[in-house]
């Protein structure tokens, strides 16, 4: 996929998203996807989750702050019914 100008990312604001993937009929979507935190958005979705202006504040990323934050846990083995 060819990288396009720089997209701003509407969770971290940094400007390392891309361009993911492109609808192969009549560009319906474009998925863009950020580099630093990690957040995928489709071109359809509503503006609060794909302008930076826009997304809430409550849900936003510091990316100075992404290092520091818990890693996922590990998902716990399968219970196996007794």
């Amino acid at each position: 996929m060819t990288s396009s100008p720089s997209i701003v990312c509407p969770r971290c604001s940094s400007n390392a998203a891309k361009l993911r993937a492109k609808s192969p009929v009549d560009d319906a979507w474009i998925v863009f996807g950020c580099d630093v935190c990690f957040y995928t958005w489709r071109s359809t979705e509503a503006t609060e989750n794909t302008d930076p202006n826009k997304y809430p504040r409550v849900f936003r990323l510091d990316p100075t702050e992404i290092a520091k934050l818990p890693g996922v846990p590990n998902i716990p083995p399968l219970r196996r019914p007794s």
